[in-house]
């Protein structure tokens, strides 16, 4: 079964684009909840921030491919 990195992978430069910045407004807005005592999302705020990571990692590495 593929991982999230292969997944990953397999999308596009403007489809890992839009994801990062879909999880970079998750990431903000969990991390919102959870200073306000409003969430109860610990678990979901680290799975996002290491997506995030993913992400950004696999688009550096597409960067540097190029160059």
């Amino acid at each position: 079964m593929p991982g999230k990195v292969e997944k990953l992978r397999d999308l596009g430069e403007p489809e890992l684009e839009a994801r990062e910045r879909e999880l970079a407004e998750q990431v903000f807005r969990l991390r919102f909840q959870l200073t306000t005592g409003q969430a109860e999302a610990v678990g979901r705020l680290r799975s996002a921030k290491k997506d995030l990571a993913r992400v950004k990692t696999l688009l550096r590495e597409r960067e540097l491919r190029k160059s």
